[in-house]
């Protein structure tokens, strides 16, 4: 009981969720987990925080995004429930996210929302971004835990470029104005072209004219003397068109102008006539000089440079790699190795990825006469540092040194105009990892065995070349044979899910990061075995090489039988969910992956000769090319399945069959065998428990729609481990 004042007639009963601390109580305290407001009287009942908001729906739609939400179950027993917006920009493996820029804009506005929607916009494109909607009411404040709030995670699309800030004459005649603008400070691409919008100031803007030009410079001819003009630009990307820059004005000379300009200029044009002359006349005579200079230094460059070309492990004439970070200017090395491309020959059509120097197009190369093909371009981004500069190019360096079926091909660069591109070959697929996760159960053991043959024809090349692991040494290889048409970047793209706090995932330098031609992926930079910067990708290297940074081809071939274990079972994750430091420890205890399913013995004997400790006793690539180029023309010899044979000293348990009594969902057990995509199906047909998907059969997987035989087989042969165990532990399950 409680009296609030000498007023009131009588005490009255606590207010619900409150209670009177001692008698004559002229306010009853509350409860724990409950509060008042500031504003409450003490007759009102104590209230508690909302639950988080439910069922976020968001609407992207290029930079911008619309959130939709419903109210929370729990209102706290208040009806003043408002929402927070909270804006976090995140890096593209979303590690790590900081506050939105301040030019983000809400609609109606970011706090104290009433209604349960809200429109963001002026978003970066090509962003990963996560929102917390967050429910506050009266009583939130008082609540020493932050508000209850959902999450989404979204990332922006591609977007026309943003405005152009502002634009400056650079000089005019009677009959012309020549302009020039910056690029706009978001571009979200590569700028094709400008469109100028001009008009007569006296004259209504719907009479006015259009000019484009490449560059953000512009001569706008045909105009008339003295007349002031209203001119306007905007940029296009593939994205389509920005917004018209704020309308600017500009005028023509008149004829008292221009005459009264070319008298003050006469002077300074006789002077610089005179100059020329001698200029030329002394350019005659240095160049007689030096031209006979030239031809001995020239013939003294050849004769060192083929030093370099002349000898080598491999055929007689090899080329032998050459480190370009040897060289002291880069754009030496990107000049001799790399093709200049006019840019004009490139034609720009879809985003298809991003990364840290900038983003990364699909488009096509018409190179003269040549038929147009398809490419992938990588682009610096706009004021990029020197030393960005040179770490860019350096991939085009190390690829241009390259002539071979099964590694990517070079096109060339563009240098001479802005941004600066990297062209190469257009992988149709993709990353192998994802492609053959994408199509799992779905290639023979012979087409198998063929991208490995081609993997490792294009790591045999590299090797002769004297090419010393970099990241791995094939990063480049693509299968190009005659079972499945190209595919690329074989399985390197999951270098950081590794956690990288972990130190054996070991950074090094400057922990620079680069891309491939249509990927994001994050790699170590060894040339040569001198580490440049980047980060050791334990679970595909070499013991050695992670403990010594010992680099060799010896240590691709272990890298190589990593690749081999992704390839057979279809882009699984090497070792599984074992942190960097377990897989090392096993890998010094002995241990080494075991055999995917239906893995033929003699594969996974030639992954466990790569897995030698000694690195002397690892096969070569020319053999292991051999090796597998017998299992094509003897079929027969892989029909032997490897058997998984149980070590009793063995520290790790065998991961390529699952522990089912450690499943309680069918959705847990969709999760492990990496078929989670039938999960609605399982559950739309009632096969809502491990018991009843013990009683499938392959009728029941046809009937809801598991059609592909690869995958069928993989679920039918995970069923019958599952009764197995379930047989041998019948209590387990229950």
């Amino acid at each position: 009981m409680f009296k609030a004042s000498q007023e009131a007639e009588g005490c009255s009963h606590c207010p619900s969720n409150s209670r009177s601390p001692s008698e004559a109580s002229s306010i009853c305290t509350c409860r724990t987990g409950y509060y008042r407001a500031d504003f409450d009287p003490p007759e009102v009942a104590c209230t508690s925080v909302p639950s988080g908001p439910r069922n976020v729906i968001s609407i992207v739609n290029e930079t911008s995004i619309i959130l939709e939400w419903h109210p929370p179950r729990e209102t706290g027993g208040r009806d003043d429930v408002t929402y927070n917006i909270i804006c976090k920009k995140c890096r593209a493996d979303r590690r790590s996210c900081s506050r939105c820029d301040d030019n983000v804009e809400f609609v109606p506005k970011q706090l104290g929302l009433t209604e349960c929607r809200v429109s963001i916009s002026s978003l970066w494109a090509h962003t990963p971004y996560t929102f917390d909607i967050q429910a506050v009411n009266g009583v939130s404040s008082k609540s020493p835990f932050p508000p209850q709030h959902v999450s989404v995670n979204i990332t922006t699309n591609q977007a026309a470029p943003s405005t152009v800030p502002i634009m400056h004459q650079v000089s005019a005649t009677m009959r012309s104005i020549t302009l020039s603008w910056p690029q706009p400070e978001q571009p979200n691409g590569i700028i094709l072209d400008y469109e100028i919008r001009y008009y007569e100031k006296e004259h209504n803007e719907f009479n006015s004219s259009m000019a484009r030009s490449q560059t953000n410079t512009a001569r706008i001819d045909g105009l008339r003397p003295g007349m002031v003009y209203v001119v306007q630009v905007r940029a296009r990307t593939v994205a389509g068109y920005g917004k018209f820059s704020g309308k600017m004005c500009f005028q023509t000379l008149t004829d008292a102008d221009y005459k009264s300009e070319l008298r003050e200029q006469l002077p300074l044009i006789a002077g610089s006539a005179a100059a020329g002359v001698v200029f030329v006349v002394s350019l005659v005579a240095i160049s007689i000089v030096c031209s006979r200079k030239r031809a001995y230094s020239k013939e003294a460059v050849y004769s060192d440079k083929l030093q370099h070309y002349s000898t080598g492990r491999g055929s007689p004439g090899m080329k032998i790699y050459i480190d370009p970070f040897t060289y002291e200017d880069p754009n030496e090395a990107v000049r001799e190795f790399a093709k200049e491309i006019d840019v004009s020959f490139v034609k720009i059509e879809e985003v298809i990825g991003a990364g840290e120097f900038g983003e990364v197009y699909k488009g096509r190369l018409l190179p003269g006469s040549k038929r147009e093909i398809y490419v992938a371009i990588k682009t610096l981004k706009a004021g990029y540092s020197e030393k960005q500069r040179r770490d860019f190019l350096s991939e085009a360096s190390i690829m241009g040194q390259f002539d071979h079926p099964n590694i990517i091909r070079l096109e060339g660069v563009v240098t001479k105009s802005r941004p600066v591109m990297i062209i190469t070959e257009f992988m149709e697929n993709g990353a192998l990892d994802s492609f053959l996760r994408q199509n799992d159960g779905q290639f023979t053991v012979i087409q198998l065995v063929g991208m490995l043959r081609g993997i490792a024809a294009g790591m045999k090349y590299l090797a002769e070349m004297n090419y010393v692991h970099r990241d791995l040494a094939a990063r480049n290889i693509l299968v190009n044979s005659n079972l499945v048409c190209k595919v690329s970047d074989f399985g390197l793209s999951r270098y950081l899910q590794d956690d990288t706090s972990d130190p054996t995932y070991t950074s090094s330098l400057d922990g620079r990061e680069e891309y491939c031609s249509n990927a994001q992926t994050h790699r170590s930079v060894t040339l040569l075995g001198i580490s440049r910067g980047g980060k050791i990708p334990v679970r595909w290297t070499a013991p050695e090489a992670i403990a010594y940074r010992k680099f060799t081809s010896a240590s691709d071939v272990w890298s190589y039988g990593i690749v081999m274990w992704e390839v057979m079972s279809f882009g699984e994750r090497p070792y599984w969910d074992m942190s960097n430091q377990d897989v090392i420890n096993a890998i010094e205890q002995d241990y080494r992956l075991p055999p995917p399913m239906d893995c033929p013995a003699a594969l996974h004997q030639l992954m466990l000769d790569c897995w030698q400790k000694d690195r002397n006793s690892r096969p070569r690539f020319a053999e292991i090319v051999n090796t597998l180029d017998k299992m094509i023309r003897n079929p027969a010899s892989l029909k032997t399945v490897a058997t998984i044979t149980a070590v009793p000293s063995q520290p790790l348990l065998d991961r390529s069959i699952p522990d089912f009594t450690a499943f309680t969902t069918v959705d847990d057990w969709l999760s492990a065998i990496k078929m989670v995509q039938y999960r609605d199906s399982f559950l739309t047909a009632g096969f809502t428990s491990l018991q009843l998907v013990t009683q499938m059969t392959s009728e029941d997987l046809l009937r809801i729609g598991v059609t592909l035989a690869g995958h069928q087989k993989k679920i039918l042969n995970s069923i019958h481990s599952m009764r197995v165990q379930m047989s041998q532990s019948p209590t387990a399950m229950a």
